[in-house]
């Protein structure tokens, strides 16, 4: 049966991934909204790490939200430069990989032990992946990565699986689209990248 708390979300969150491709820092307002409405979904349903990731989410978004403005605000200044010029789109270096890769794995291993110690989760290995992976593609997006599409498409393709699991079909429909949405973000910031 669909919820009505997780349409709202559903629909947020297609606004927020549209608004994230198309660089318009609205897209952080609308990641705190629909945080909260699938922390409260995912807390009912027993997935504590999706829960706690929305958490996080929000906490991020204040964060991205004010690095892209504030290259925005610095740019108005100079009449010769666009709002993306000062936070330009950019590539991972390998040692940025490396790093990522190894706070993946730390961030992973924690969540693991957390929702084994703390919680009756029965999906405890996948959502702690999950959970440790969309905090990196968090972070890279508010660094304009284009590995951010990367990370969140693998993101997007677990939490299709994870969702069928618990019978929540929407959002599952939601992170299918989501991994659709991946691909048109990397292309459109390979695009912008290569100007």
């Amino acid at each position: 049966m669909m919820d009505s708390v997780e349409l709202a979300g559903f629909v947020l969150s297609l606004a927020m991934v549209y608004c994230n491709i198309r660089q318009i820092h609205w897209g952080w307002l609308l990641t705190i909204l629909s945080s909260v409405l699938y922390g409260y979904v995912f807390w009912k349903t027993a997935l504590y790490g999706q829960a706690a990731l929305q958490v996080m989410f929000i906490v991020m978004a204040v964060w991205g939200w004010q690095k892209w403005l504030q290259g925005r605000s610095q740019s108005a200044a100079s009449a010769d430069m666009t709002v993306t010029d000062l936070l330009p789109i950019s590539s991972l270096q390998r040692h940025e990989w490396q790093r990522a890769g190894v706070a993946t794995l730390l961030a992973w291993s924690f969540c693991t032990v957390v929702l084994q110690h703390f919680s009756d989760s029965k999906v405890v290995g996948l959502d702690a992946l999950i959970t440790a992976l969309a905090l990196l593609g968090q972070y890279l997006l508010g660094q304009k990565k284009i590995e951010t599409w990367w990370v969140w498409l693998a993101v997007n393709i677990l939490t299709v699986a994870l969702m069928v699991t618990q019978n929540l079909w929407l959002t599952a429909l939601l992170y299918f689209v989501f991994a659709v949405l991946s691909v048109v973000g990397l292309k459109a910031w390979r695009k912008q990248h290569a100007h």
